[in-house]
């Protein structure tokens, strides 16, 4: 996949990028990681520039993100749990995952889209429990924007500043996803922990 990936963005250039990240956020496991490291690597030798590979990406997750929305306020939890354990394994999404998704939208409200687009997979999937929730769409909107445009903003710009060695940020990134997961489990565990002790 890494390989068809380089290869659209070196082919298309910009359009690759849109599309490639609108396809990311629908179907996760294609690594946006890839996408933004290598369009930032891209700048360093060809026409593509740091702000434009930022646009576009960013317009591209942004469409992938508002078409989940959409998902999201036309079905309830129970016929997203259907059509996951239908057709999660083509995807390769789990129900646990929109559960994951869904608990962490429930527990911290509309800042969770924007602290989400910063974390990989769940990334694209808040979007849905966000629907579901009917959160007001411009919220949704301005969130999803401003943590678009940070997560792009760093990837685009780390491909570029490394240059042949962009691939590191791959790396780097399963040791980030890592500790993200860790620090929100622990986040977690610290706020169930304070409501039972509360309410003893």
């Amino acid at each position: 996949m890494q390989n068809w990936i380089i290869e659209l963005i070196e082919q298309f250039g910009y359009l690759s990028i849109f599309f490639l990240i609108t396809l990311e956020n629908l179907f996760p496991p294609i690594p946006s990681e890839i996408i933004l490291s290598f369009g930032g690597f891209m700048t360093t030798y060809t026409k593509l520039t740091i702000p434009g590979v930022v646009l576009w990406a960013t317009a591209g997750s942004v469409t992938g993100a508002v078409i989940l929305y959409g998902i999201g306020s036309i079905f309830d939890e129970k016929r997203m749990e259907k059509i996951i354990g239908s057709w999660g394994h083509v995807l390769r999404i789990e129900v646990k995952d929109i559960h994951k998704a869904g608990s962490w939208f429930r527990r911290y409200g509309y800042w969770t889209v924007f602290f989400c687009r910063m974390i990989p997979v769940i990334r694209s999937l808040i979007s849905i429990p966000a629907g579901m929730a009917r959160m007001k769409f411009g919220l949704f909107l301005f969130f999803t924007t401003l943590g678009t445009v940070i997560w792009n903003i760093l990837l685009v710009g780390a491909g570029a500043f490394l240059g042949q060695s962009w691939p590191l940020i791959l790396r780097y990134l399963q040791v980030y996803s890592h500790i993200t997961y860790i620090l929100l489990g622990l986040i977690v565990f610290i706020f169930i922990a304070y409501h039972f002790l509360k309410k003893r």
